[in-house]
């Protein structure tokens, strides 16, 4: 039986964060391959796109942040009667009675840190369509006005004008800011284009590595399942 949400379990370390983060994102992206294996949710944590910071967490440190995640209430782990590898979901949505909207603005900060409303619309369009800037600016408000905030506010980086948004589940972000001013072009929308390309390959690619070792998994189970009858 899982446990239920403990007291002081809002607050989450930098690993927790990743490993909640990567679990929710892909339960929604890629829905056909979830729940994760510790195996894939490894390769999802140290994933090179939508990350930032990029992390190398090893196993034992995702399955470390998997048990306090566990008894905190975020997460559960699932035993398939098709497989014998374990695997876990998320529980955020119901932990934190978030909506989709709320879910995807949330996981997005966790995964990429301080961001613009700007950005952030961008950023979380494969996990959750909102209708223009003003839906995730009211989004945004909501769980910032809750009666235990969820996200907060940043001043301007040098150079720019919009507020940064951050997440509350676990100690502020130290941004380090750059004193002089840069000059940056409007973006060309073909080259955003390509580059919006190149990063679902990328992902498309993290994602066949997963699934390879999981396949490495069921394999090497199957054959230790079946010499217990050689």
């Amino acid at each position: 039986m899982e446990e239920g949400l403990q007291e002081d379990s809002h607050y989450l370390t930098f690993e927790e964060t990743r490993v909640l983060g990567s679990l929710v994102e892909k339960a929604i992206v890629t829905p056909e391959n979830y729940p994760l294996s510790l195996n894939a949710l490894a390769t999802a944590c140290n994933q090179k796109t939508s990350r930032h910071p990029q992390t190398d967490l090893s196993e034992e440190e995702v399955e470390e942040a998997l048990d306090s995640l566990r008894f905190k209430g975020f997460v559960m782990r699932v035993d398939l009667a098709s497989s014998r590898i374990p695997r876990y979901q998320h529980k955020l949505s119901e932990s934190l009675i978030l909506n989709k909207g709320e879910t995807a603005l949330l996981v997005v900060l966790m995964l990429r840190g301080p961001q613009t409303v700007g950005e952030l619309r961008s950023r979380v369009e494969r996990m959750h369509a909102f209708a223009d800037l003003q839906d995730v600016e009211e989004t945004l408000a909501t769980l910032a006005q809750r009666e235990n905030p969820l996200t907060n506010t940043l001043p301007p980086a040098p150079g720019q004008k919009e507020t940064r948004h951050f997440h509350l589940l676990t100690d502020p972000p130290e941004v380090e800011e750059r004193t002089e001013v840069v000059y940056v072009p409007a973006p060309d929308r073909k080259v955003s284009q390509v580059e919006d390309i190149s990063q679902e390959v990328a992902e498309m690619r993290e994602e066949i590595d997963a699934l390879r070792s999981e396949v490495r998994e069921i394999s090497d189970a199957f054959r230790a399942f079946k010499r217990q009858f050689e």
